[in-house]
């Protein structure tokens, strides 16, 4: 049977789906949990499935809700990328694109976007070069790339670039189901210290988590450090430790499918900033120019 469907319905369920807990994705959203949840249930009566498992302290996608959720993903990007279709003609645009990303920037922002840029522009190619942020600097000022994506809150003297903040997301607590902080609403840093902690080290987590740590007087209990984020998320999953991640990351399971849960933390802290450098003053390329633009316009949806 055929139902009225919204942008708003959906993008409040991928919301959900992404985060694995209404109250974060009405946050997220800037909207009421009853809006999210109000979403949910029409998709639900109107699909006539389930599309999530409710849990103590969340929700899972059921496999319809995964088929769904792929679909729902596809529908509002292709609507972000409507309301921003280039100039007529635009598509003919051919060159190529120098483009460096840090690790997580490249495993968990980038690709999706540049997908959806390749969509509009099929002749633009991509030289895409995964390196650490000094390195992706260094080849800005010198000319050897045309966009650099990394976390701006670690950039040197960010006023040496052209910049723009693509994504601000917050850092919240991960944690196991099992674990006490669990069922604690929002834990402060000095809650957070009683417990064992798992530091992520790349793209330089370990300096940015102890200087926040540092200006709330407070240190974390730091029981093993990993640069994996897999290996991170299965030792939080099974109750070895706690960590302090951004949404961007973020995932409701680990690799084996155990649930990991999240929850806002009381003290004020920064969150992670994520955003393009470019060489200031200089002639972009038409195809830098254009995905520069693009990032913008897609982000700024």
């Amino acid at each position: 049977m055929a139902f009225d469907l919204t942008l708003r319905q959906l993008r409040y369920f991928v919301a959900a789906a992404q985060t694995g807990q209404f109250s974060m994705a009405a946050a997220n959203e800037h909207v009421s949990q009853s809006a999210i949840t109000n979403a949910v249930l029409a998709l639900e009566s109107g699909l006539d499935t389930r599309l999530f498992e409710r849990l103590p302290h969340g929700v899972v996608l059921t496999p319809d809700g995964q088929d769904f959720y792929n679909h729902a993903r596809r529908v509002l990007d292709a609507a972000r990328d409507a309301v921003h279709k280039p100039p007529f003609r635009a598509h003919d645009m051919r060159g190529t694109v120098r483009i460096a990303a840090t690790y997580t920037l490249l495993g968990y922002f980038l690709p999706e976007l540049l997908a959806r840029f390749r969509a509009t522009y099929p002749f633009v190619d991509f030289d895409l070069q995964d390196r650490e942020r000094p390195d992706i600097e260094t080849a800005v000022l010198n000319g050897e790339l045309d966009l650099g994506v990394v976390l701006l809150s670690n950039v040197e003297r960010l006023s040496r670039f052209g910049s723009h903040v693509l994504n601000r997301s917050r850092r919240q607590l991960w944690m196991a189901p099992s674990h006490p902080l669990a069922q604690t609403d929002a834990p402060s840093l000095k809650d957070i210290a009683a417990h064992p902690y798992i530091l992520i080290t790349v793209d330089e987590a370990e300096q940015s988590t102890l200087r926040y740590w540092k200006k709330k007087s407070a240190k974390p209990n730091i029981a093993f450090r990993t640069s994996s984020m897999e290996a991170l998320r299965g030792l939080v999953a099974h109750g070895f430790g706690v960590t302090v991640l951004s949404d961007m990351v973020f995932r409701p399971w680990s690799l084996e499918g155990k649930r990991i849960e999240a929850r806002p933390i009381l003290d004020a802290i920064p969150p992670m900033e994520a955003g393009m450098i470019w060489q200031k003053n200089a002639q972009m390329s038409g195809p830098a120019a254009a995905l520069q633009q693009f990032l913008i316009h897609a982000c700024g949806a």
